[in-house]
């Protein structure tokens, strides 16, 4: 061979190479192309990306300038894919879907220690938060984020959210996807400094001298919430409907700020077993007596489909459930 020939042929074989990716267009052009190639329309290619259709027409025009071809063929109410186009598009849709699978697995490997809790603001704070930080004693490498929202109900079902706790009726499915934790039940509690100031309280008649607190009916018309209230005239109906209760000394759409107030000394609270756990358990908050009101509902622990599917997760449902059974306070 001589070296014209081996010349040659080293040209050709640069001539096949592939272009250099440093001079390739936008990856935020292809993927436009790629949505316009699809609906073959940029009026619905802009729709969908929220954008105007000059701006798609620009983007198409640099990328067909870029590459130096035709991608489409415009008609008068149609667009069609040149062959070009069609190849172009093949290529495209495979890069872009590797990508977007690289992406998941990264993001997976990522997150493998992660898990994602949904609820309601009190839920959360309350009870879940102090769940999260036993756990993390118990297994450092665990992370956790948490999404609080009354106004929200349907956090619980983004993608990203591997639980959630929800309250139910006697209607929700238990099964793989949905497991019972315990029954809504409520108890007159205060702090034992208000206990020892305005007691004795030895029956419902006593709590007529109390700074009765509770919650303003806005927190019980969130959407992430919406169920028949609970107040003090609903407990002193159940316990001694012959009393017509005081008007409450102080009202709040927020738990929290309720507990906050209780545990200052202000009053009396509801409170709702599971969300006074903790405070009662560390005698921060008492009950005034053995007089629950179990509200006929009940809270659920719901699982991401695929979520359900990792050990970590599989490992905290375990121990959220061990926990619940331990407490054992929150039935009747």
């Amino acid at each position: 061979m001589t070296e014209t020939d081996g010349s040659f042929l080293k040209a050709d074989t640069a001539s096949r190479r592939p272009p250099k990716r440093r001079h390739l267009p936008s990856l935020g052009s292809f993927a436009t192309f790629e949505v316009a190639a699809k609906h073959r329309s940029f009026t619905l290619a802009a729709e969908e990306l929220h954008v105007t259709q000059a701006a798609i027409s620009q983007q198409i025009r640099g990328l067909e300038k870029a590459i130096d071809c035709q991608l489409f063929t415009r008609k008068h109410n149609s667009m069609e894919l040149t062959v070009e186009g069609q190849a172009l598009l093949e290529g495209v849709t495979h890069g872009l879907d590797r990508l977007s699978d690289a992406i998941e697995r990264i993001s997976q490997n990522a997150d493998r220690k992660m898990i994602t809790i949904a609820s309601t603001y009190a839920a959360i704070s309350q009870y879940i938060k102090p769940l999260t930080d036993d756990y993390r004693s118990i297994v450092p490498e665990a992370r956790f984020t948490l999404l609080a929202s009354d106004e929200n109900d349907r956090v619980q079902d983004f993608d990203e959210v591997d639980l959630a706790m929800i309250c139910g009726n006697e209607r929700s499915q238990i099964g793989d996807n949905l497991i019972h934790l315990f029954p809504e039940v409520v108890d007159p509690v205060c702090a034992p400094g208000y206990l020892a100031a305005m007691g004795p309280f030895d029956g419902p008649e006593d709590l007529l001298r109390a700074d009765l607190m509770e919650l303003h009916r806005m927190h019980w018309s969130s959407q992430a919430i919406s169920w028949y209230p609970l107040r003090w005239s609903d407990w002193f109906r159940h316990h001694a409907p012959e009393i017509h209760e005081p008007a409450p000394q102080f009202v709040t759409n927020s738990y929290t700020t309720l507990v906050d107030a209780a545990l200052a000394g202000e009053g009396v609270i509801l409170g709702w077993r599971h969300l006074v756990f903790q405070d009662a358990a560390q005698g921060r908050l008492v009950r005034l007596f053995d007089l629950p009101l179990n509200a006929g509902r009940s809270y659920y622990l719901k699982l991401n489909r695929t979520a359900r599917e990792r050990q970590l997760v599989k490992d905290f449902v375990d121990f959220f459930r061990a926990e619940v059974a331990k407490a054992g306070a929150f039935a009747t």
